[in-house]
């Protein structure tokens, strides 16, 4: 290792996968203030093509809702992952959401979390984008997102820089 080793190492950050496979957006495009105007964090969007929500990286469930409408996980890498599917999708009351994980679950990338069902959300007139947001985006530099293209779970989405 030379004295500019470091200096060349490309700092690589955190990434953070599609917790569900559809068209990664803009989280500005969410036709709801509450994300698009960032006020829970940065983030994006992901309009799924399929109701199965993976763990978009390792880490800890910090927040479920008994309702199976959204989940929270912080990564080993201290990244706080908020994912809401569909807007105003609390109102189901659960219907539409089978829960697979459990609060304080240690979870690894790509482990079932949630399903919806996309159907039935769509059909009670509500919209299934799913935001994707960093909920403590004020502690990284710089979160990245990648954007207008089609993704599987897994697939990354978010790069954040310490």
């Amino acid at each position: 290792m030379g004295l500019f080793s470091n200096l060349l190492k490309k700092e690589s950050g955190i990434s953070i996968g599609a917790p569900l496979a559809g068209k990664c957006i803009s989280i500005k495009e969410v036709p709801d203030p509450t994300f698009a105007d960032e006020i829970l964090g940065k983030g994006v969007a992901v309009i799924p093509t399929d109701g199965k929500v993976y763990a978009p990286a390792d880490g800890v469930i910090s927040t479920l809702f008994p309702t199976g409408h959204a989940v929270a996980m912080t990564t080993k890498d201290g990244a706080e992952i908020l994912m809401h599917i569909g807007l105003e999708t609390v109102s189901l009351e659960g219907k539409a959401f089978t829960i697979h994980t459990q609060m304080d679950a240690k979870v690894k990338k790509g482990d079932l979390l949630l399903e919806a069902d996309l159907k039935a959300i769509e059909e009670a007139g509500l919209n299934i984008i799913t935001p994707v947001v960093i909920c403590n985006a004020d502690e990284f530099a710089k979160v990245e997102g990648m954007t207008d293209r089609e993704v599987a779970p897994g697939d990354e989405i978010l790069t954040l820089q310490k």
